[in-house]
């Protein structure tokens, strides 16, 4: 599958950390304390904006009705997408929230933040089921097995530390990038492999159960921040501080590269997030959210 950009859109007007899609809409969250959403096929905002005290470093939709932001300074917050309100306003945290995930199989919601602390939520009710000082540094990412049985987290003590979703306990603990890693992805075909990318530019690929380093390779030339998987599993996609997107088989050959030239970002490109089977969306440093689509 080749990509071309199909579309770019402008509105905010600092970095964009923070992207998150649904059916119809992208929403976007930025250093300009803004969270904006966007028309996806017509690539213009409607009219819902939330203004902040502090700008967005996480987001995440659920049940194709509600809105969790992260904020730089620890705060959650969750709004009612359809009744247009904030239904919770979370302090549990107080440093920066860097990721969300959404764990539809188990109803919960993991929350990871600037101090290698980690909360759990019961995404019905939405009380906390258990809060995990795992004192790791930073907690960039955290990736889903297809089952929502795990999770993996990436941290900045350069660990990859896997949990069970039940009882919350440590599983495996991988020694993944010098620096830190900074993204993680369960492989789209083989649940007992997990790719993972670091502040070293180096996109590992790992057999769970042995803890085996499978396949090594110096993908970008900076810090890895997003890897996602579409084209029904077929391929992945990584994207780098160096201002690129990178295209790799299911195997991980590489197969493409997109940066400026191609219609890319001029800056970093923080987040990459899947639309459907053919497209997905990406967030930068340089205030721009570009669609791309594959043939």
């Amino acid at each position: 599958m080749i990509f071309s950009k199909e579309k770019t859109i402008q509105g905010h007007a600092g970095a964009i950390y923070a992207c998150t899609a649904s059916d119809d809409f992208i929403y976007t969250g930025s250093t300009d304390k803004y969270v904006a959403r966007w028309i996806i096929d017509q690539g213009i905002q409607d009219k819902f904006a939330i203004k902040f005290e502090a700008s967005i470093y996480a987001l995440e939709e659920f049940g194709n009705r509600y809105l969790v932001v992260g904020l730089s300074t620890g705060d959650l917050h969750i709004f009612d997408l359809i009744e247009g309100k904030e239904i919770k306003h979370f302090t549990q945290h107080v440093k920066a929230i860097f990721s969300i995930k959404w764990n539809s199989s188990k109803n919960q919601l993991v929350v990871g933040d600037a101090d290698g602390n980690l909360s759990i939520w019961n995404s019905s009710s939405l009380e906390l089921l258990i809060y995990l000082p795992l004192d790791a540094g930073k907690i960039r990412d955290i990736a889903l097995s297809p089952s929502g049985d795990q999770f993996a987290i990436a941290c900045q003590d350069q660990s990859i530390r896997i949990l069970e979703s039940e009882y919350f306990n440590e599983i495996k603990t991988l020694e993944g990038h010098e620096n830190g890693a900074n993204s993680v992805c369960y492989h789209p075909t083989n649940p007992n492999l997990l790719i993972s990318g670091g502040k070293d530019a180096l996109l590992k690929l790992w057999n769970i159960k042995s803890s085996e380093l499978v396949k090594k390779i110096p993908a970008h030339n900076y810090a890895i921040y997003s890897i996602i998987s579409l084209n029904n599993k077929n391929t992945i996609l990584t994207s780098s501080r160096d201002k690129t997107i990178k295209v790799w088989s299911s195997d991980l050959t590489f197969m493409q590269r997109l940066d400026f030239k191609d219609g890319g970002h001029k800056h970093s490109v923080n987040k990459i997030r899947k639309l459907d089977e053919d497209r997905f969306v990406s967030v930068s440093d340089d205030k721009s959210i570009i669609i791309w689509r594959g043939e």
